[in-house]
């Protein structure tokens, strides 16, 4: 396995394996890996000769109250899982390679970004599809591969990729949990025992919601009164952003739900700790 931290050359190496003719997989990650991100890196093999996983904690997705400082990093833990799982090429840029000091270019995504998470982050997403489209441009990969987990993020970047001509396949893969249902996630490392019980309320609500569509309810407003009462239940200090139920391809609200494909998702502060989830109902 080969570690690469400079910009310049992995532009080299990547342009080496193109024209050889090698299939690029590129899994991008902000590092603190779990079973979760190492799926990608599995799904990825399958379909490419080389993957290529980055390890970059974005700053420019992170606003001034958000915790850049405090995300979790083990680069040396990162390394080993990568390797173990078969993942070819580790790329890690120095913040300051790939945000110089006259950076000022912006990539933005316009309608898919103004809601759910968009809405409770106004800057996160710039931050996002500017640095994997930079990942694009050094990587070059043939195939992409993210987490259904960050449902809405994937959403946008795959807007991104048909927007500016990226000729990437972009996967999404399904969410991976742990055994009681909690989605994996980097952020989970904060809670202590009895809080991480409490953080499933997120999962619970959303079971709820799959049952009573499956019974029949698809009236979005009496789910997600049930789903916030499953949430201060499990988690009496909860603080909810959000319960959205939308189309899974535009990102739009919908009030019934079998009117289209809908995907519900959910962020709740959980301890000071903000966990995103989500279930396609339909």
């Amino acid at each position: 396995m080969k570690t690469i931290r400079s910009v310049r050359f992995m532009q080299r190496v990547s342009r080496q394996l193109a024209t050889s003719g090698k299939k690029i997989g590129l899994v991008p990650t902000m590092g603190y890996l779990h079973d979760g991100h190492l799926s990608l890196i599995k799904r990825a093999l399958k379909q490419c000769d080389i993957v290529i996983t980055t390890i970059f904690v974005n700053p420019t997705q992170f606003a001034p109250h958000e915790d850049l400082d405090a995300y979790p990093r083990d680069e040396r833990k990162d390394l080993a899982k990568i390797k173990e799982t078969g993942g070819q090429i580790v790329f890690i840029p120095k913040a300051d390679d790939i945000y110089q000091p006259d950076f000022q270019t912006y990539v933005l995504v316009e309608k898919l970004t103004k809601t759910l998470e968009g809405e409770a982050r106004p800057t996160h997403f710039r931050g996002v599809t500017t640095v994997v489209a930079k990942l694009f441009n050094i990587c070059r990969p043939d195939i992409s591969v993210f987490g259904m987990k960050d449902f809405q993020q994937a959403v946008v970047l795959k807007q991104m990729a048909r927007d500016l001509n990226y000729p990437i396949k972009m996967i999404v893969a399904p969410t991976v949990r742990e055994k009681d249902g909690l989605a994996m996630s980097s952020r989970n490392k904060y809670f202590n025992e009895s809080q991480r019980q409490e953080a499933l309320c997120l999962y619970r609500a959303l079971k709820t919601a799959r049952e009573m569509v499956r019974a029949g309810m698809t009236k979005t407003t009496k789910i997600r009164r049930e789903m916030r009462s499953v949430v201060q239940a499990t988690c009496p200090t909860a603080k909810i952003d959000y319960i959205a139920f939308t189309d899974s391809k535009t990102l739009q609200p919908v009030s019934d739900v079998t009117v289209q494909k809908t995907v519900c998702s959910l962020a709740v502060w959980v301890h000071n700790v903000r966990l995103i989830d989500n279930l396609k109902l339909s």
